[in-house]
């Protein structure tokens, strides 16, 4: 009967162990797919294609900065610049992809290609980011303070260079944002791709191994031959590429780049790249994961607007659930 009893116990624990483990690894899964369904219910207009292309193709550019942040945050660091690059890179790229016919600033007319602004769009981003990277690794600046500068100081270049929205933009640059193959939209398309060369980036090569080690612990990276500078280095300044990226797709999106633009957006890429699992304490985390977490804040905007639900509740619901997504991550860490 004792051996009996100690087996049925050993079964429970395995079970249970399974289960544990199950939704450790599907649950944000099962969240996404139990918010699609309470709202398909609660709204006739949620779950048709157009709405759902919808969803994906306002979360695109957050969704490229949650996936620079997932980087950054899997070091054990922090960015808070991101949506003041995003804005920087908009107006600097709009500036140099408006129609002939436009007069909005001096560089109005410049017939340049589309490849261009696109160019100087990333490589402000990239810029911006190795700028971040240098202060934490050389300067040894907290993260969180570096950028918090760069948040502020990119912002006020943005605004300097121009205080108006920039519009009358060139078709090929629109197509950035609007534009669709075999109807997918294109900023779908360009979201999915780095979501892809990412994941393979961070799980198939020594650079992603070094970005994990890192998070996971610094010290022991260090005595381990990793260069930790370089690393850090190299993940803010892909962070702040895919902020500029991010700049080209939301200003093409809206037909506009404004200063004003990307306000507060970082805070949503950290909650997508935290409810995702991404760990804050470093080292622990997933592109896939964080995909979903910006699906979910995707979901939960579009369907809460849908019913008609005031802003300020969205935000509070939206605060609430980042609450309680690190409340899960450190009780995870325990």
């Amino acid at each position: 009967m004792a051996s009996k009893a100690a087996a049925e116990n050993v079964g429970k624990d395995r079970t249970w162990e399974s289960l544990n483990l199950f939704l450790n690894k599907y649950g944000i899964v099962l969240i996404l797919l139990a918010m699609l369904v309470a709202f398909s219910l609660l709204s006739e207009g949620f779950f048709t294609a157009r709405n759902i292309f919808n969803i994906i193709r306002q979360i695109s550019f957050m969704g490229l900065i949650a996936i620079g942040v997932t980087m950054v945050i899997l070091t054990g660091g922090i960015d808070l610049g991101s949506g003041s690059v995003l804005a920087l890179a908009a107006v600097l790229a709009t500036s140099l992809a408006q129609l002939p016919e436009s007069a909005t600033l001096k560089y109005a007319g410049l017939s340049v290609p589309i490849g261009v602004p696109v160019l100087v769009a990333l490589l402000i981003g990239a810029l911006t980011g190795w700028v971040n990277g240098a202060l934490i690794s050389r300067f040894r600046i907290p993260p969180f303070i570096a950028t918090l500068g760069m948040m502020t100081v990119a912002r006020g270049f943005a605004l300097i260079y121009s205080n108006k929205p920039l519009s009358q933009l060139t078709p090929e640059y629109n197509f950035i944002g609007q534009g669709a193959i075999a109807g997918v939209p294109f900023p779908v398309i360009v979201l999915l791709v780095v979501a892809v060369l990412t994941h393979i980036m961070l799980n198939n090569t020594p650079f992603g191994r070094y970005i994990y080690a890192l998070g996971g612990n610094e010290q022991a990276a260090r005595i381990s031959g990793v260069n930790i500078d370089r690393v850090k280095i190299g993940v803010y300044t892909l962070a702040g590429l895919l902020s500029g990226l991010a700049g080209l797709v939301v200003s093409s999106r809206v037909g506009s780049g404004q200063p004003g633009q990307g306000v507060g957006i970082e805070l949503d890429a950290i909650a997508a790249a935290v409810i995702g699992g991404t760990s804050l304490s470093g080292g622990i985390g997933t592109i896939w994961g964080t995909i979903v977490g910006a699906l979910i804040i995707g979901v939960l905007d579009n369907g809460l607007i849908l019913l008609n639900v005031d802003q300020y509740w969205i935000t509070i619901v939206k605060g609430t659930i980042i609450v309680v997504a690190v409340i899960i991550d450190q009780r995870k860490n325990r």
